[in-house]
């Protein structure tokens, strides 16, 4: 795969930075910058999202009938670099990048039509309803019940770790409608109206003190079974697919290079704190990074618009969810002890640090980086499915 930017791979790129320009305010710079949950607000992402959607930019992956660009892998590189260098806020992902694959691979066309202009339009804000108490990384062990009911499936049960359910109005969701056979050819996969009566949504504060994700409780919750997406009871092919999206289709190593900045800024403000210990371990993790470049770039430039990532996923999952955690890790020790008064804006001899705020974007940071080896499938459960491959 060559990477050298061709003359019309430059002209692209000096379009995507005179729109960014032109239409990135420093209002959603800085709500990007600070945010250090997982994403930004939707008083962020939303405006954002709009602004993209105008352009006929937001939806790379979408084949090009649906709203998608037809760019190349490497056109998807350049955009996705020059957004995050410029501190663009990231959109919400869970209707562009997860549901919609589903709808346009698995949705009949009266899904596709309903459901497929509002997550383009941002109308729709979609969350996600797979993990339960008592199934996380073992997704196939859920319990929330579906029963029919005249058109209706009733629901009752509860999901957790829902991120933005607390500003979501739409919610897809793993169910369960029948204990027939394996545990995964009873689920189903449904659309969910969350101002449908029955449906509470209780907040769940993270370690880094945000509110990101939550607890949403079903009591006899109906859905029309017309909300169903696939047959009953294969909702483990569509959630399958959805997660290969969530995992591998999307492009982190400008976004990971964006905080490793931030880091970089925190060494220098601190550079008699920076010994050859710490300098040596930005070094190894600006190598890991630049590797995983290049892996997500072949896995990327092999896809075509729609299609599915497949087992690469999972490889690329493990690793940017581990980087995540070394560039948190690397931000902490590089505050030194400015990392525990991080709840305050320190006066400090790091002045450049204070005044950039670093500390109250790092150390929080750091903190919510430890779920990224759970959530979206755990780190274990990936090794397994990666050995899986290489044994078969």
């Amino acid at each position: 795969m060559n990477l050298a930017l061709s003359t019309a791979d430059m002209a692209f790129r000096d379009e995507v930075r005179q729109f960014l320009d032109e239409h990135l305010t420093d209002e959603l710079r800085q709500g990007q910058r600070r945010t250090t949950a997982m994403y930004p607000e939707p008083e962020i992402s939303g405006p954002w999202q709009k602004i993209l959607h105008r352009r006929g930019w937001l939806v790379p992956l979408w084949p090009t009938e649906w709203g998608g660009t037809g760019w190349t892998a490497l056109q998807r590189f350049i955009f996705e670099t020059e957004c995050a260098l410029a501190g663009a806020p990231l959109v919400h992902p869970m209707g562009v990048r997860l549901l919609g694959p589903v709808l346009l691979r698995f949705g009949t066309q009266a899904q596709k039509h309903e459901h497929l202009p509002r997550i383009l339009s941002g109308e729709d804000y979609w969350c996600q309803g797979f993990s339960e108490p008592g199934a996380g990384s073992d997704l196939a062990a859920l319990s929330l019940r579906a029963r029919k009911d005249g058109q209706d499936y009733v629901l009752d049960g509860s999901k957790i770790w829902t991120t933005h359910a607390h500003h979501a109005n739409r919610m897809f969701a793993l169910v369960r409608t029948s204990d027939d056979g394996k545990r995964q050819q009873g689920i189903s996969f449904l659309l969910i109206d969350m101002g449908t009566p029955g449906i509470t949504v209780r907040p769940i504060r993270t370690i880094g003190g945000d509110h990101d994700v939550n607890e949403v409780h079903f009591d006899s919750v109906r859905v029309p079974q017309s909300n169903r997406v696939g047959e009953e009871n294969a909702g483990w092919e569509c959630a399958k697919y959805l997660l290969e999206f969530e995992r591998g289709a999307g492009i982190f190593s400008p976004r990971l290079r964006a905080q490793l900045i931030k880091v970089a800024q925190a060494l220098k403000a601190g550079a008699a704190h920076a010994d050859a210990h710490l300098m040596r371990s930005f070094g190894e993790v600006c190598a890991d990074l630049d590797t995983f470049e290049w892996l997500e770039m072949r896995t990327m430039a092999s896809l075509a618009p729609g299609e599915r990532p497949g087992p690469a996923a999972s490889v690329l999952k493990l690793r940017a969810s581990r980087l995540k955690q070394a560039i948190g890790a690397l931000g902490v020790e590089a505050l030194g002890l400015d990392a525990v008064r991080w709840r305050e804006e320190p006066a400090s001899p790091r002045a450049e640090a204070a005044q950039e705020g670093l500390p109250s974007l790092l150390v929080p940071e750091y903190c919510n980086s430890r779920a990224f080896t759970i959530f979206g499938g755990a780190q274990e459960i990936q090794l397994g499915l990666i050995a899986r491959q290489l044994l078969d």
